[in-house]
C-alpha cells in the first residue's frame, strides 16, 4: 500500500485512524499527504542529561525546530497532541543513533525505551503543504507520490551545548508567482517553519546538485520554476551527527507523528 491508497476518514478519527495502521505495523511509510488537515510533528529522544540543551537549541533555532510539544522524562504520552498517543509505536519508522552513527531503524521502540527519555515533538512543513494546496499551489512531491528533497545547507544553526552544526531545508519547485504566494501563506505558521529561507540558487547555500537530495526524493525543477527552501524539521538530526550522544532516537526522514492538532489551529492570522 502507498500512502494514496490510506483509506480516507474526517475529524480526529483520521489522525487516530493513521496512528493505528502505523502501531500495528501496517503503515510504515513517509507520511506526506497522510491524515490531511492534522499536524504532524519530527521526533528526537534524548536522556534527560541532554534535554536542557537540546531545548535551548531548538529555541534559538525556531525556524528549523519549532517546538511543539516536550514529554515528561520516561512517560511515553503526550497528551496535548493525541489522547491515546504512544511514542514508542505512533511513527512509522524511526532512527536509533549511538555516538552519532544511526545503528537501526525500526518500527517500534518499545524495546528500547528508557526510564528517563525525553521526547520532543517539532512543527513539520507538512503542516502547511495542506495550506498550500488548498490555496491552489501545486506541489510536485505529492502529486508524484514521493518524499519531500531536503539537502544540508552551509548555514550553520545557533550551537547550545553540544549541538550544533548544519541547517537541513525542504525543496519545493514553483514559478515566481507561486513562490510569493506561498511566503504569504507559511507566514502564517511560525510553528511549522514559517516563511521560506531562501528562493532560486541553491549554490548559495552550499547546494549544489538537486538531483541529489541528502534525504527524501528529487523532484524536477522545471525552466519556469525555482526552488524555494524552507527550513526543516530534519536540521536536529544534522545536530546529533555533532553531538554523538551514546543513545537517541529520530524519525525516519518523511516517516512524522501524526497529531490530533489540526492544521489550521496553528495559524498566527
Amino acid at each position: 500500500m502507498n500512502r494514496l491508497e490510506m483509506p480516507a476518514t474526517s475529524g480526529a478519527s483520521a489522525a487516530h485512524a493513521a496512528r493505528l495502521r502505523i502501531r500495528s505495523g501496517e503503515w510504515a511509510h513517509h507520511t506526506s499527504g497522510l491524515a490531511d488537515h492534522h499536524v504532524q510533528g519530527n521526533l528526537v529522544i534524548l536522556p534527560k542529561a541532554l534535554a536542557d540543551d537540546f531545548l535551548l537549541f531548538c529555541q534559538r533555532n525556531p525556524k528549523p525546530c519549532p517546538l511543539l510539544a516536550v514529554g515528561e522524562p520516561g512517560n511515553p504520552r503526550l497528551p496535548s497532541l493525541g489522547a491515546d498517543l504512544d511514542i514508542r509505536s505512533d511513527v512509522p519508522r524511526y532512527r536509533v543513533w549511538r555516538q552519532g552513527e544511526v545503528v537501526d531503524e525500526p518500527t517500534d521502540i518499545s524495546a528500547i525505551w528508557q526510564s528517563d527519555f525525553v521526547s520532543f515533538v517539532l512543527g513539520c512543513s507538512f503542516s502547511f503543504e495542506q495550506a498550500l494546496m488548498e490555496c491552489g499551489l501545486a506541489l510536485r512531491h505529492v502529486q508524484e507520490g514521493k518524499n519531500v528533497a531536503m539537502y544540508r545547507t552551509n548555514v550553520q544553526t545557533a550551537p547550545a551545548g553540544p549541538f550544533g552544526g548544519q541547517m537541513v531545508v525542504s525543496m519545493r519547485p514553483m514559478t515566481p508567482q507561486a513562490a510569493i504566494r506561498a511566503v504569504q501563506i507559511t507566514s502564517r505558521f511560525p510553528s511549522v517553519h514559517g516563511a521560506p529561507i531562501h528562493i532560486g540558487h541553491p549554490e548559495q547555500i552550499g547546494i549544489h546538485d538537486l538531483a541529489q537530495p541528502d534525504y527524501g526524493d528529487a523532484v524536477d525543477v522545471l525552466p519556469d520554476e525555482l526552488p524555494v527552501f524552507w527550513a526543516c524539521g530534519v536540521t536536529p538530526q544534522s545536530a546529533l551527527l555533532q553531538a554523538k550522544p551514546d543513545l537517541c532516537i529520530t524519525h525516519s526522514p518523511g516517516c512524522m507523528l501524526v497529531t490530533d492538532l489540526l492544521n489550521h489551529q496553528l495559524a498566527a492570522f
